[in-house]
């Protein structure tokens, strides 16, 4: 455990974000497997709207710093190239 005051103060501030992160991670996870249900369904309407939902927590999950804006650009690429692919392979 920390002895110092500075080191004690830092693995509060650790537990805190650690606590946050898991949380904007959790719902990160649970949005995109959403989506990626609702791509592989039937239901159009369902399969973009899950598509806005989870590319709305991937970009609020960059702006807090839980994910790198590349990583972030780069999930939302790729569900909506799903999404595309799945479009063209139904017409």
């Amino acid at each position: 455990m920390a002895q110092h005051k500075s080191a004690k103060k830092r693995a509060r501030q650790n537990l805190k974000r650690r606590t946050r992160n898991r949380t904007v991670r959790s719902r990160l996870k649970t949005a995109v497997k959403y989506a990626r249900a609702a791509i592989a369904g039937t239901d159009d309407e369902a399969a973009r709207s899950g598509l806005t939902s989870a590319e709305r927590e991937i970009r609020k999950a960059a702006s807090k710093g839980v994910l790198s804006k590349k990583q972030a650009s780069r999930r939302v690429s790729r569900l909506a190239r799903s999404l595309n692919a799945r479009k063209a392979a139904k017409a």
